[in-house]
């Protein structure tokens, strides 16, 4: 079962340059969420300050009752062992085969015998798709395979948390979308939470319980996913539908002239909110959801067969 990651008033800046102030929000155990925002954001400084290997100026990240910005070394090397990470490029050392690559936090963090270890390193492959090509190298093999050997890197110590650093990027959309039903999949299967950086519009529309987007330094809006995707706050209806109206120019912001010449243009109608993603082995993704139950709390249509995602976390920031 994932735990669940407590974040308050988190801010991070280096030198002079504020990333991102006063974040708060709860990331639900076991449940997928998406984080977004426009290039430049500090989605992945967010990501390290999760795992302690930023520290932040201020505010706090609590997973069982540890405080991983202020706890000491010894203790954070213990909380990182709950964490399993996926990073941009897959991260493997080149000269390694992908068997030794998936192999190395076992060899690094456990005592386990090279029986045990085979064992192990066997079924991550297997589970992403990769048994058979366990003696290749990185070099060897297309960007959609190494992404998938750094997932079974970062899943071979059965982590309660995983964490995704744009997982499909340079990827093609048929590759992207093998990926993200694997994602949906294994969450289903080792109940893990998953905390997934992404730009791909279509992974955050169908595959996350919640949304997140940061924008211009501070957290716009974190919920569920029907929140997110009906929502009229400017920036996230925006972002979340791929428009060029709105408060996101080519830099971050707008000036105040192309807003106001925007300020009459009539926005399309949101889009009908997509079906999410269903594991393809047929586990459920969460059984003690109920279908519908958000949307109709609030006033959305539910697209048939979804299922909603509880209202522990905060919203907003």
């Amino acid at each position: 079962m994932g735990v669940e990651i407590q974040v308050t008033d988190l801010t991070k800046s280096f030198g002079k340059q504020l990333i991102w102030g006063d974040v708060t929000l709860t990331i639900p155990a076991g449940e997928i969420c998406v984080m977004l925002g426009p290039s430049g954001t500090g989605k992945s400084v967010f990501l390290k300050t999760l795992i302690g290997l930023l520290k932040p100026d201020r505010g706090s990240v609590i997973i069982e009752g540890v405080d991983i910005a202020t706890c000491p070394e010894k203790q954070l090397y213990e909380i990182r062992k709950l964490f399993g990470v996926l990073f941009q490029d897959g991260a493997m050392f080149g000269s390694m085969t992908l068997y030794d690559n998936v192999a190395f936090p076992l060899r690094e963090h456990t005592k386990k015998h090279e029986s045990e270890i085979r064992d192990i390193v066997m079924e991550k492959m297997e589970l992403v798709g990769l048994l058979g090509a366990e003696d290749k190298l990185p070099g060897e093999i297309s960007g959609g395979m190494r992404k998938r050997a750094g997932l079974a890197r970062a899943l071979v110590l059965d982590p309660e948390i995983v964490l995704c650093d744009e997982p499909d990027s340079g990827l093609d959309p048929v590759r992207t979308s093998f990926l993200n039903q694997l994602i949906v999949d294994l969450n289903a299967q080792i109940d893990a939470t998953f905390l997934i950086v992404t730009h791909d519009i279509n992974t955050a529309r169908s595959v996350p319980d919640n949304i997140g987007l940061l924008y211009h330094k501070h957290l716009a809006m974190f919920g569920p996913r029907e929140m997110l995707l009906s929502s009229e706050e400017p920036v996230v209806r925006q972002f979340l539908n791929a428009q060029k109206v709105g408060p996101i120019g080519m830099s971050e912001e707008k000036d105040a002239d192309e807003l106001e010449a925007e300020k009459d243009q009539d926005l399309p109608p949101l889009p009908p909110i997509p079906l999410q993603l269903e594991p393809s082995n047929g586990i459920p993704r969460r059984s003690q959801r109920a279908p519908g139950e958000w949307c109709r709390t609030h006033g959305v249509e539910p697209p048939p067969g979804s299922f909603e995602p509880n209202m522990t976390m905060a919203t907003g920031a």
